[in-house]
């Protein structure tokens, strides 16, 4: 009997992925700078996460200094340079996950921390909670000592333009050029556990507290030792109705499935309700994959000893 070429993998010391959002990216609507800017991102992050993993440490340090990366680079819609809601202020989701013991962390429309990911972190592990949503997770982020900043510093000129343009359009619902720029990371360490990591400001415009999927656990982000690690980017109302990174988690861990078919035939699901995006996978046999239902996503992984991968279009590997 054949073993499925997934398996047959020889497992790598270490493994990282990342994204920094999908949706309508194409050539022709991007400029030779927005292009170069975004792959030096998506490169800085790599970085990042590889010196974690390639000194020996954790997974979970890996994620997080991965998306702290993302989330000070103004091109990707997490921290400084997220969407601004209706009322034209950032409010900024984040979750965390490790898959050895499933602990968790989630922030959900905080306004003054300034790495989300590293308040989700703290929820995980300085709290008795997984999510803390609003003023009481930025109370609970002063009384941890972290870094906190002010509007300003999420706010730039390119977003509050998206606003006004969408404002003007009369629309309501939807992100102004159908991108959905979330960050997130997730990796293997050389001991074999996974982690994920996600960090979002959101859809241009969101109205009324709107939550997505990226710090819902088991929708934009989850990690299993026993499957996978997941984190998503895309639109979340639909993410949260299929619990797509649970849901992918699951058919690997039940089905056995690879984590390229299981991402592919989630996705597939996603779509038939309507939602577009795309997901980030690896696992504990160092298996890395990526799916996305869009014309492109911003993506990247490593591994060690092996080739680095930085694309953004849908005909790139």
């Amino acid at each position: 009997m054949t073993a499925p070429v997934h398996a047959a993998q020889e497992k790598p010391g270490w493994t990282l992925v990342i994204h920094g959002g999908a949706g309508v990216i194409e050539r022709e609507r991007m400029t030779p700078e927005r292009e170069a800017a975004a792959r030096a991102g998506l490169n800085a992050a790599l970085d990042a996460g590889q010196k974690v993993l390639a000194s020996g440490g954790t997974a979970l340090d890996a994620v997080e200094a991965a998306v702290r990366v993302l989330e000070d680079d103004p091109n990707f819609n997490a921290g400084r340079g997220a969407v601004f809601t209706y009322e034209g202020k950032n409010e900024l989701d984040a979750a965390i996950m490790e898959g050895e013991g499933r602990k968790a962390g989630a922030v959900a429309g905080v306004t003054a921390t300034r790495s989300p990911i590293g308040l989700a972190r703290a929820v995980m592990e300085n709290s008795p909670h997984v999510m803390l949503a609003g003023a009481g997770a930025d109370t609970f982020s002063r009384e941890q000592g972290l870094e906190q900043v002010g509007p300003e510093w999420f706010a730039t000129p390119e977003r509050r333009q998206q606003l006004e343009e969408m404002k003007s359009r009369k629309a309501d619902w939807f992100d102004i050029d159908m991108k959905y720029g979330t960050v997130g990371a997730v990796a293997r360490d050389a001991a074999g556990h996974v982690a994920a990591a996600t960090s979002t400001g959101g859809v241009t415009g969101k109205r009324w507290g709107r939550i997505g999927d990226s710090p819902l656990i088991g929708a934009g982000t989850y990690a299993d030792d026993r499957a996978c690690a997941v984190s998503a980017t895309g639109a979340g109302e639909f993410f949260i109705r299929e619990g797509v990174a649970h849901e992918i988690c699951a058919r690997v861990r039940f089905k056995g499935e690879s984590l390229k078919a299981a991402a592919d035939q989630v996705m597939g699901e996603t779509k038939a309700l309507g939602g577009t995006g795309g997901v980030i996978v690896t696992g504990p046999s160092g298996e890395m994959a990526w799916s996305y239902n869009t014309p492109g996503m911003y993506r990247g992984r490593a591994s060690a000893g092996g080739e680095r991968v930085v694309a953004i279009y849908g005909d790139e590997q």
